[in-house]
């Protein structure tokens, strides 16, 4: 029953992914922040094309033109950094849970691109999700399909699970943090009532001595 249930709120579910493209120019990095869980893959595919901004137009992609991608971990630890074709995908996989940095850079001189244009690069990032390649063998055999349907359908429960696990640490930290303001809170209103309470006393002293002093009582 736990697996059946398991497999229900997979197939109801969807991994987290967003597709967005930016102009940059050459030998220009852009970076973008992602909190990831631990142990979770992530796949990103990516396309870059010159773009004339008068013209509002593409141009011819200029030889030898690539992209550096650059991924870092929590830790600044380097996860991956390699030169991938103008158009093509990156893996990589989580350590430990946190933001990572996915940085992007091309090998563009001013040489390499028109004058008056920029680079466009088209970016979806899919966290959880397993790319499978496309073989042209139309006729694959269905046995390996399956497995390979298979093997994803586990892949995203497991990420499912993670993605739980994250969060359920996430509030475990949210609420000590509350617990702690609160604690911090009710002991500052006692100190503060402890002062007043002093203050008072100290005045009420103060006043009997002064009216003792002038012969008033």
């Amino acid at each position: 029953m736990k697996v059946l249930l398991k497999g229900l709120l997979f197939t109801l579910s969807c991994s987290f992914s967003f597709s967005f493209y930016f102009q940059q120019g050459e030998r220009e990095k852009k970076c973008i922040i992602e909190d990831i869980p631990a142990d979770t893959l992530v796949t990103g595919r990516h396309k870059m094309q010159s773009w004339d901004i008068a013209a509002h137009e593409f141009l011819p992609s200029a030889p030898g033109l690539g992209l550096f991608v650059t991924v870092k971990g929590p830790d600044k630890q380097i996860l991956l950094h390699k030169l991938y074709a103008p158009e093509s995908h990156f893996i990589f996989q989580s350590h430990s849970q946190g933001e990572h940095y996915i940085c992007l850079t091309s090998n563009s001189t001013r040489l390499a691109v028109f004058a008056g244009s920029k680079l466009r690069i088209n970016l979806d990032i899919q966290v959880g999700e397993r790319i499978t390649e496309k073989s042209p063998d139309e006729t694959k055999d269905k046995i390996i399909n399956a497995e390979e349907r298979v093997l994803h359908l586990i892949e995203r429960m497991e990420y499912i699970s993670k993605q739980q696990d994250y969060q359920r640490l996430r509030e475990e930290e949210f609420r000590r943090v509350s617990e702690r303001t609160n604690d911090d809170i009710l002991w500052w209103a006692l100190v503060q009532t402890t002062i007043l309470l002093t203050m008072g006393v100290w005045q009420m002293k103060h006043m009997k001595n002064f009216f003792v002093a002038k012969k008033l009582v």
